[in-house]
């Protein structure tokens, strides 16, 4: 029995190949004690192994994770990129940085636990279960974090800007207040407090990402001279555009658009359109709505309140 023991292990040394083994062979070591260092220093060296693989890809995820959410950014010549732009990159390339590295950290350690011949099965099996309880659980939430992160990289709005946030009657308005990657925080006009999940954003309005426009229009009776009331209203309007008090908020000279509307029994729509800086159209429209109304009663041409 000793002799065949004595020959099974001169076979497995004689049969062994691998790197630790041929190295010590190469050296002057004998087969026998090449093939101990084999058996006991083989799996630590691949676990070092494994921790430096993992320690420099983790070093690597921070120029990836910067290059995703660039890739995510809207390109566009009529947005420019700004300071506020490149902080949000910078924040979520942290952000993404920080789940990569914990995927590849625990991918390392699932694979040195495989080193030591540790049963992977019930982790699989606690992270199906954790999945799944996610997947049908959470999916509202999931989707609120990926539309922030979304909305984050692309930069569709910032703090202080004036949205629109859906269409028709639904639509909510407010000034943005806070962006976080669950939810939306907005104040309305009668300065109440709006959040609004962001995996319920699909269509979004920025009044202050480009130039504005202040849209001002005026009902006029039937059988109005409206030439006339064109430039009563254009000259209103011009007025405001002159005045130190307001003239910086102006990109273009105001004018008179025409008739809008001619279809109500009740009279005619004029517009007058004015070219502003972002985000303070309303107020210059307030404005302007309120000199073409003085201007109107003082030329005495008449107007409807509906």
């Amino acid at each position: 029995m000793k002799l065949l023991g004595a020959a099974t292990s001169v076979g497995s040394a004689a049969t062994d190949r691998g790197v630790i083994h041929q190295l010590l062979i190469d050296l002057g070591v004998n087969s026998s004690t090449a093939h101990s260092a084999e058996i006991y220093l083989s799996a630590p060296v691949r676990i070092v192994v494994i921790i430096l693989v993992a320690a420099v890809l983790a070093r690597l995820v921070s120029r990836l994770a910067r290059r995703i959410v660039q890739s995510l950014r809207l390109v566009s010549p009529l947005i420019d990129t700004t300071g506020r732009s490149e902080a949000r990159i910078k924040t979520l390339a942290g952000a993404f940085a920080q789940i990569l590295r914990a995927i590849i950290w625990l991918v390392a350690i699932l694979t040195i636990l495989g080193q030591f011949n540790i049963s992977l099965l019930p982790f699989v099996a606690t992270a199906t279960v954790i999945g799944a309880a996610l997947g049908f659980g959470a999916q509202s939430l999931v989707k609120d974090f990926l539309s922030g992160a979304l909305l984050l990289a692309e930069d569709q709005f910032g703090v202080g800007d004036r949205v629109t946030v859906g269409t028709g009657a639904t639509a909510t308005v407010g000034t943005v207040e806070g962006v976080t990657l669950r939810v939306t925080r907005l104040r309305g006009a009668d300065g109440g407090v709006i959040y609004v999940p962001n995996g319920d954003i699909r269509t979004l309005v920025n009044d202050t990402e480009n130039d504005s426009r202040a849209l001002v229009d005026v009902v006029v009776p039937l059988g109005t001279d409206l030439v006339r009331a064109g430039q009563v209203l254009e000259a209103a309007a011009t007025s405001v555009a002159t005045d130190p008090e307001w003239s910086a908020s102006f990109t273009g000279e105001p004018t008179f658009a025409g008739v809008q509307d001619s279809s109500s029994p009740t009279g005619v729509t004029l517009r007058v359109v004015a070219a502003t800086k972002p985000g303070v159209h309303l107020k210059v429209a307030g404005e302007i709505r309120l000199r073409c109304l003085e201007r109107l009663r003082t030329e005495g041409i008449a107007w409807s309140e509906s």
